[in-house]
Order: structure tokens, then C-alpha cells, then sequence
């Protein structure tokens, strides 16, 4: 999805009034703003697609998203016997939208979920993306601008976190049919590459060393999880002043097959490398 004929002058009304915030007092720079968001919500737009095969940021639509904080008026809101107060309102829509939200779970207007994903009491945030037959579990957390793919399992408690500054960063970004386990955490604009499997506490940062252990030699990545890895957590020494001591990382200990069955490659995995989920 490259950008829409038509929003050029939008865009150009967005980057002018982020590099000056005077310009917000112009009536054709807030519908600009407006209209972005919209983009976002309806799906037209996204903050980061994949195009030839690599990732590609759209800053401006980040710029849109930290705009609208400027000029959204804060509101309450009442929803049953729970009352908000919030500049961003919540989702609406679903129904048309084929998504199913389960009580307790919070879609901010200006994300995008696509038609048979499930949202069960989790979060998903402004300027964020879901993908079609993804489940975002119970008190999992999809940031801001974050793209979790099509068919992906966010689990319970998993962590995506927001990026929105500076715009342009990469968003974290899930690709289809990738296994999310209980209380993943991902941040700093980690990309975790399609059908991969991510075991129970894995955290990744941006920095975090993530080492496929499964050649004769280790090879480190950093900031990306290859397609198809199989991951749990781990740690590795660190010579400090003080002594060693034990460092987070994340371990490569397998690989999915691209020849299977996405379902029954992802038990394999699971019955193959013993991956708490």
C-alpha cells in the first residue's frame, strides 16, 4: 500500500505544520491532521508497509498521529457505568468492520483492525495496525503505530510497544503468522519477521543480542528476529568492574518449516523445542 492518490497535499499540510506548530491555527492544517487520522482508522493509510521486500516508515502520518494530541479537545466520555477522559475516543464501527471485541478490550480510534481479528481484554493504540485472523489476548498491549500482520497470536500480557517519536523511527512491527508467548515484550522498533515463534518472557529490545545458537558458531542479530525462528529466552555472561553477572538475550533455537502446514509447523516447534508459551 503505497500512498493513496490524493493525499499528497495532505501530507505536505502535515509536515509543514509539525515543523511549525503555529501553522495548527490554520483551519486547513487541523483538517489535515483530521483527515490523516481518518486515513489511518478507515485502513487507507498505514505508518509502515513492506515494500519489495523491506520495511518502509511513513513519518509523516507519525508526525499526523503527535499533531492531533495538539489539537484534540479533551473529552468525557461515559460508557455504561465507566467514564473516561481522554483527547482520543475509542474505535467505532466494529460490526461493519468484521472485528470482534470482547468486554474489557480497548481499540483507540486512529488504529486500523482488519476483518476476523479478535481484540480480547487488551489494548490496541492509536496509528496502530492489526492484520485479518490475528487475536490480540487478554492484557496484551499493542502500541502505538505498532503493524502485527495477519493470523498472529499476541498472547496474554505480551508487551508491543509504542514508537511515535522521532517520526520516521520504525514502529515494532509482527509479521503474518508469527506465535507471540505470555509476556513477550518488544520495543525500540523490533522487527520480528513472518511465521516466527517467540516462547513466554522473551524480551527484545533494540539492543538486545539475539543469537541463533543452532550452527557451530553463534551469529548475533540485533534489532530483527529472522523469518521462521524458533526463540526463547536466555542470557550470556558480561565481564563487569564488580565481577560477571548474567545479560538478558534472546536464543535461536530452531527454525519453523516453510513446507508445513502453518498450524502443525507451529505444534512441531512447540513439541520440538520444549518452547514455553
Amino acid at each position: 500500500m503505497s500512498e493513496p492518490a490524493g493525499w499528497g497535499e495532505v501530507r505536505a499540510r502535515v509536515e509543514a505544520a509539525f515543523a511549525e506548530r503555529a501553522r495548527l491555527e490554520e483551519p486547513a492544517a487541523r483538517e489535515a491532521v483530521l483527515r490523516a487520522l481518518a486515513g489511518l482508522d478507515r485502513g487507507e493509510l498505514r505508518v509502515a508497509e513492506k515494500v519489495d521486500g523491506a520495511w518502509t516508515v511513513h513519518a509523516w502520518l507519525m508526525q499526523a498521529v503527535n499533531l492531533y494530541f495538539a489539537i484534540a479537545p479533551m473529552q468525557v466520555a461515559e460508557y455504561g457505568p465507566f467514564e473516561t477522559r481522554d483527547r482520543i475516543p475509542l474505535k467505532h464501527g466494529l460490526e461493519q468492520a468484521g472485528v470482534r471485541l470482547v468486554p474489557g478490550g480497548i481499540v483507540r480510534y486512529g488504529a486500523h483492525v482488519e476483518p476476523g481479528a479478535v481484540v480480547l481484554p487488551g489494548f490496541v493504540n492509536v496509528g496502530a495496525r492489526v492484520g485479518a485472523g490475528a487475536m490480540v489476548d487478554t492484557w496484551a498491549t499493542v502500541g502505538s503505530c505498532a503493524q502485527v500482520g495477519r493470523n498472529v497470536h499476541v498472547a496474554g500480557g505480551v508487551g508491543i510497544g509504542g514508537v511515535l517519536e522521532p517520526p520516521g523511527a520504525r514502529p515494532n512491527i509482527v509479521e503474518d503468522g508469527v506465535f507471540l508467548g505470555s509476556r513477550c515484550i518488544l520495543v525500540e522498533g523490533v522487527l520480528v519477521e513472518e511465521e516466527s515463534v517467540l516462547g513466554a518472557n522473551v524480551c527484545i529490545t533494540g539492543s538486545t543480542p539475539i543469537i541463533d545458537v543452532t550452527g557451530p558458531q553463534e551469529v548475533v542479530y540485533k534489532g530483527r528476529v529472522p523469518a521462521r525462528s524458533v526463540v526463547i529466552p536466555g542470557t550470556r555472561p558480561k565481564q563487569y568492574p564488580a565481577g560477571t553477572y548474567q545479560i538478558p538475550c534472546a536464543l535461536i533455537v530452531g527454525r519453523r518449516s516453510p513446507s508445513t502446514d502453518r498450524k502443525v509447523s507451529l505444534n512441531q516447534a512447540l513439541r520440538d523445542f520444549e518452547v514455553q508459551v
